[in-house]
């Protein structure tokens, strides 16, 4: 199945594995680049030193094309871009700041940049940027997806832009990729559907709840890192979303994030003052991480909170990277023909 994206990107099938912190590791990366999708590893919790090794392992595990995605307004972010243009890596894959910079750096070895949005007015920014693909991240989907769902935000993009479309948010079948594909698109991201493939990294407890979930049971609120997210519904999450964390012990327990990514506390706390609605986010972004990381590390759903989208009403079991990637071209295909069958 041919379409502007497989051709841009010289990958098999119109799938994208988004970056998602802690499951779009190196591995689960190269197995969806290996079955003819693009991966693209999410740096977010990586240091510098974690990023390169990261980029290494995936090199050595397929000579396909990958990406590298970098949320900038995040620490470390801006370092770890740096180390992708360095590297070379294929697809830089940036939201949440500027990334005219990534786009310049990226053209001079022949690299492409995807810019993910939630409106069209940051549709037109990017577009006007020169990157060279949108990541169009409707409401369905998990963490931070945007006010406006996929049916309706997808169509209004692929209108006003001229570059080929990405749609994320509520795709993790078959029926996804060809109502994608109806509504303009020229590809899907599954974020949700590859963190419960076999490869994924997410413990075995989250996979488990996501195949027992139903398409409702996500909480959608701005509560828990501080921008509007969508998480598995559970007694902790409704906790934890229930009202937002309070800054002091937020930037307190922000520091392990700031650790984690090696930024020196001592520019945490100067932002603190120098930039304080902007760094107070990141606290409570950075605060999350603990959460974050107790359910989809540990599989801890009692203490830890997940990202998931409202596509897990439509997931019943762990395959294969590869099973998946099949199942889905082969019944699109299928899909679409039947369709044209059809006599209306």
């Amino acid at each position: 199945m041919q379409t502007r994206i497989t051709e841009l990107f010289g990958i098999e099938h119109p799938i994208v594995l988004p970056g998602m912190s802690w499951i779009s590791t190196p591995e689960l990366v190269a197995a969806v680049c290996n079955a003819g999708g693009l991966g693209i590893l999410a740096s977010g919790p990586l240091s510098q030193q974690q990023t390169r090794d990261a980029i290494a392992t995936i090199r050595s595990l397929t000579d396909k094309p990958f990406g590298i995605g970098i949320t900038l307004m995040m620490p470390g972010a801006k370092q770890n871009a740096k180390i992708a243009l360095e590297l070379q890596v294929p697809v830089i894959n940036f939201s949440l700041g500027k990334g005219d910079w990534l786009v310049e750096g990226a053209k001079q070895y022949g690299g492409k940049v995807i810019a993910t949005v939630v409106t069209e007015k940051h549709a037109l920014a990017a577009q006007k940027s020169g990157v060279d693909a949108l990541l169009v991240t409707g409401h369905e989907a998990a963490a931070h997806g945007g006010e406006v769902t996929s049916l309706c935000l997808v169509p209004n993009i692929v209108d006003i832009v001229d570059i080929p479309v990405i749609a994320a948010g509520g795709f993790a079948d078959s029926r996804g990729l060809v109502a994608a594909l109806a509504l303009g698109a020229d590809a899907v991201a599954m974020g949700s559907r590859f963190a419960t493939s076999l490869e994924s990294s997410v413990h075995q407890n989250v996979k488990n709840a996501v195949i027992e979930k139903r398409v409702a049971d996500t909480i959608y609120s701005k509560n828990f890192d501080g921008l509007y997210a969508r998480v598995m519904k559970t007694p902790a999450a409704q906790k934890a979303t229930k009202k937002p964390m309070n800054f002091l012990i937020a930037t307190i327990k922000s520091f392990k994030a700031a650790k984690m990514v090696d930024m020196p506390l001592w520019k945490l706390l100067v932002g603190l003052i120098a930039q304080f609605d902007k760094i107070k986010m990141l606290s409570l972004f950075g605060a999350a991480t603990e959460k974050l990381e107790a359910a989809t590390i540990d599989g801890d759903l009692e203490n830890g909170v997940q990202f998931i989208g409202q596509s897990q009403g439509v997931i019943h079991e762990v395959k294969s990277v590869q099973t998946i990637i099949n199942d889905v071209v082969s019944g699109a295909e299928t899909r679409i023909q039947s369709l044209a069958n059809k006599q209306v």
